[in-house]
């Protein structure tokens, strides 16, 4: 750079300078009197520190019986029974019924709401995905297991779910959802 350039850089620098040093105001009198309040207030009492229990060490030892945990677990090998043997219970989801909008859900992500008394049918209100409110009755379906409405009172619904049991085979499983509030 030239001196005439270094010059102008130096003057320009040098007037910010001034002009952001003007700027500021000596007049710290609000800062003072909030720090003044703060310091004129009682102290809080600091809550003691919970108290923890301490843990009795464990050490693994092998004569007490107890299998390796850094050893995989070993198969039960049971009596291998053919399949023939067993008559079929009957139990099978019905795969030629048309699904119902609530067997889209898993029954752990429905919520049951209410209930509504409509022409002396008691209805239940679930509420599935986002804000939809459905109703349902004894008779419908919901669930992903096939589950089949059973009863309905004001605090609960009882359902019939078919799951799956012993390869190939299926069972029946009561499952109840429960007001919330």
């Amino acid at each position: 750079m030239t001196s005439t350039k270094c010059s102008v850089h130096f003057l320009l620098i040098t007037i910010a300078i001034m002009t952001l040093t003007a700027c500021g105001s000596h007049d710290f009198t609000d800062l003072q009197q909030y720090i003044a309040e703060i310091k004129s207030r009682p102290p809080e009492q600091v809550k003691p520190l919970p108290e923890f229990k301490s843990v009795e060490p464990f050490t693994f030892k092998r004569e007490n019986g107890l299998r390796d945990p850094f050893k995989p677990v070993e198969k039960i090998k049971v009596a291998d029974v053919a399949e023939e043997e067993e008559p079929d219970n009957g139990i099978h989801p019905d795969t030629h019924r048309t699904k119902e909008p609530l067997e889209a859900f898993s029954l752990s992500g429905l919520k049951m709401v209410g209930t509504i008394d409509m022409n002396s049918t008691l209805w239940g209100l679930i509420k599935g995905d986002g804000n939809n409110i459905y109703r349902v009755k004894v008779g419908n379906h919901m669930g992903k297991n096939d589950g089949k409405i059973t009863s309905i009172d004001k605090k609960k619904i009882e359902l019939i779910e078919i799951v799956p049991g012993k390869p190939g085979r299926f069972i029946e499983q009561s499952t109840t959802l429960s007001l919330t509030e």
